[in-house]
Parts: C-alpha cells; sequence; structure tokens
C-alpha cells in the first residue's frame, strides 16, 4: 500500500508532463512551433527546444516515476518549470494586465504561478526537505532516492 501511495504522489508530479504536454507537443508539433517562435524568433530554433522539451517531459517524467537518478530528473523539470515560466509565460507583457477582473495577463499570471510552484514541488523532491538531503544529493547528484524501498518497520 505505500509503494502505490508514493508512485501514486509521482505520478501526480509529472502529471502534466508525460501524458499531456508530450503527447501535446507529439500530435501539435507545428503549433508548439508556432508558440516557441513567439519567444525565439528562429523557427529552426524553436523546432530544437520544443523537441528538446518533448524529451526532456518524457525522459525525466520516467526518471522520476522509475526512480533513476530522480533527485537530478526532478532538479533538471525544475528548471525546465522556471525556463517556461519566464520565456513563455509573461505575464508582465500583456496589454492591461491587473489582478481584478477578465483579461488575458490575470490567466498567464496564474499559468506563470503555477510553473514555478511545481518547479518547488521538483525541488523538493529534488533536494528533500533539510539539510542532510541537500548535503546528499550535491555529492551524489545521480543516486536514486529508492522511492519504493520498503524500510525496516514499513508494513504495506
Amino acid at each position: 500500500m505505500l509503494v502505490l501511495i508514493a508512485l501514486a504522489v509521482r505520478c501526480l508530479l509529472v502529471a502534466l508532463f508525460l501524458p499531456f504536454s508530450a503527447l501535446d507537443k507529439a500530435l501539435n508539433f507545428r503549433l508548439a512551433i508556432d508558440q516557441a517562435s513567439q519567444a525565439v524568433p528562429n523557427r529552426l530554433l524553436a523546432a530544437a527546444l520544443v523537441a528538446v522539451g518533448f524529451c526532456l517531459e518524457v525522459c525525466m517524467s520516467l526518471a522520476i516515476l522509475g526512480g533513476v537518478a530522480d533527485r537530478l530528473a526532478a532538479l533538471i523539470l525544475a528548471g525546465y518549470c522556471l525556463i517556461t515560466a519566464l520565456l513563455w509565460k509573461q505575464f508582465w507583457r500583456e496589454p492591461g494586465f491587473r489582478l481584478k477582473g477578465n483579461n488575458s495577463g490575470r490567466d498567464v499570471f496564474w499559468e506563470f504561478l503555477k510553473n514555478f510552484a511545481l518547479a518547488g514541488g521538483f525541488l523538493l523532491l529534488a533536494f528533500g526537505s533539510n539539510t542532510t538531503d541537500v548535503e546528499h544529493f550535491l555529492r551524489h547528484p545521480l543516486a536514486s532516492s529508492h522511492p519504493y524501498r520498503m524500510t525496516h518497520g514499513d508494513v504495506g
């Protein structure tokens, strides 16, 4: 039971990327390039960034789910969330942005904050919740967190 809870938590964390965002990029590659072209004017570079984003979303999500170098994968996805927020969720550039009322800038603002919050969840997975965990990650960045290992005293 505890292993299923650990897996479910990780599934929730990567749910945005693995089935949805990656699939959307695969099914709507040209639209994704059009969107990327708004921040990167070179279409070839935009296409390369979309392809890299697809690979990151799939590979890092699988690493987190499988517990293989999952802490480093979480750090990479945290960076990915922050970069995409800064490049594609620029609420401050939306005309008439204000928090009160209905406007496109407000919607982009919430998407920006969601990316930052998701990055925080990935950073918590990467670094843990205390200084000992951070030190362990810095010494062994490719190590697994062994998310499904049953420790002494666990019942499940």
